[in-house]
């Protein structure tokens, strides 16, 4: 798990030195533009959009690109299905309760990954941006919480590959209740709080 910290760390950490549009971002800076009324909300909900999208055609290019080019082998495969069936444990628990509990790792992976973003926002240095990076991240990664664009990679090289689950099932017991969850933890336990306590006078 440390070591896939670092991963996501890294990944994360690139998005915001290129200034990329990521879902998770967007799920904190745009609820803080809309609370400080800094753009009209057709402006700030088309550019919501454009980021699921835009992340969703990223990580099924990338599981394409990945599984026609690459071979990894038996460990690969079999620790990449592991991987999907915790994603997909939800589904197991089943009913309004599994798709809660998916809702409520989303809410908890976007407080802990839009707080990584504001961190970086603090640093004056690359180190020094990088380092609450690195421990936001991992602690999310460690803790196993649901964050649907990461869950996109994983799901696309599975589908694309021949393995499980169904587009559908992914969608239905992950990657909507997490998503759903992110915006719910983006908004109100980053971009509501600091826009309470710093941003309503700015």
């Amino acid at each position: 798990l440390i070591v896939e910290g670092f991963g996501f760390s890294a990944g994360f950490f690139f998005v915001v030195l290129a200034e990329a549009a990521l879902f998770t971002e967007a799920n904190v800076v745009m609820p803080a533009t809309l609370l400080r009324g800094g753009s009209p909300a057709v402006r700030v909900l088309r550019f919501w959009g454009l980021a699921i999208v835009g992340n969703v055609a990223g990580a099924v290019l990338f599981g394409w690109a990945v599984t026609a080019t690459e071979a990894f082998g038996g460990s690969f495969d079999a620790l990449l299905a592991e991987t999907v069936e915790a994603k997909m444990r939800f589904q197991a628990t089943g009913g309004i309760s599994g798709w809660s509990q998916a809702v409520v790792s989303g809410v908890l992976a976007n407080w802990l990954v839009g707080m990584a973003a504001f961190f970086a926002t603090m640093g004056r240095t690359i180190v020094g941006k990088y380092i609450p990076v690195l421990l936001a991240v991992t602690t999310f990664v460690a803790a196993g919480f649901q964050h649907a664009p990461a869950n996109l990679g994983y799901f696309s090289l599975s589908i694309l590959g021949g393995g499980e689950p169904s587009a559908i099932a992914a969608l239905g017991w992950n990657l909507a209740p997490a998503g759903l969850g992110n915006v719910i933890g983006g908004t109100a336990l980053v971009a509501l709080p600091f826009w309470y306590l710093y941003g309503r006078d700015a």
